[in-house]
């Protein structure tokens, strides 16, 4: 999906907003594909400046959940097949109109007769300071109080979207069926209540882009990989002031 693409989209939480301001939105949340390719709207940082951007990150595991559940993604590991978003699909009943997970693309020059495509997977960033539970009127969405993933409670929700306008991420969609709004939830009720330890999308993915853990977890793949000292690691829109728990980050490889 790219840029003219996203601004096409109709269902998209913020379709009641000027024009410019709505474009300027969707914009920022596809800025995020990096610094590194002139976009001001993304800090990138080390870790060890990293509390800039995400708040105070604790020394000995001291997350607020127990689990603390975060995804790290490995941008630069993503070959666009989608597996992510099927698998999400399938899993969740998501409507052929709706997303909990997206992937957007963005294509530059690196030279003369040379361009790059780089993807960007999305999908709710689980935020320690989430704006859309500050503004749902309903309390419908709310965080776990064991997790602190982000969820819905379908039944008090009224159908506002409020609470889509409010989020950085652009990351929620309302559900004609369920006359609700849905998102992302780690897919906390379709799997990991039922003891699978990954989202569907993680298991999904052929390029192991997305890891998924408890920051609580020393011992986890993406507790390591948040806290190594010299890797470059970012979040999606710091200046909100939400502090996600999805992490970016590209890895070296082997040539």
């Amino acid at each position: 999906m790219n840029i003219k693409e996203l601004e096409e989209l109709t269902n998209e939480g913020v379709d009641h907003l000027p024009l410019l301001e709505r474009r300027a939105f969707l914009r920022a949340g596809l800025a995020i594909t990096g610094l590194f390719m002139g976009g001001t709207i993304l800090s990138l940082t080390s870790i060890r400046r990293a509390e800039a951007v995400t708040g105070p990150i604790p020394k000995n595991a001291d997350y607020p959940y127990k689990p603390h559940y975060s995804m790290v993604m490995r941008q630069n590991l993503c070959i666009d097949c989608e597996l992510c978003m099927d698998a999400c699909v399938r899993t969740n009943n998501v409507p052929s109109y709706g997303w909990r997970t997206r992937i957007l693309e963005r294509t530059r020059h690196i030279g003369p007769k040379e361009q790059e495509t780089i993807f960007m997977p999305i999908l709710c960033n689980q935020c320690n300071e989430p704006p859309c539970v500050r503004v749902c009127p309903t309390v419908a969405t709310y965080k776990d109080k064991t997790t602190g993933i982000v969820v819905m409670d379908n039944k008090k929700c009224i159908g506002c979207k409020t609470c889509m306008a409010a989020c950085p991420y652009n990351a929620r969609y309302y559900n004609e069926e369920t006359r609700a709004i849905d998102k992302c939830n780690f897919c906390l009720d379709t799997r990991l209540s039922k003891g699978e330890k990954d989202p569907a999308c993680v298991e999904a993915c052929p390029a192991d882009v997305r890891v998924f853990g408890d920051l609580n977890d020393p011992e986890s793949e993406v507790y390591k990989l948040v806290h190594q000292p010299e890797t470059t690691v970012w979040v999606l829109r710091p200046e909100t002031g939400a502090l996600p728990n999805v992490f970016y980050m590209n890895v070296v490889l082997d040539v």
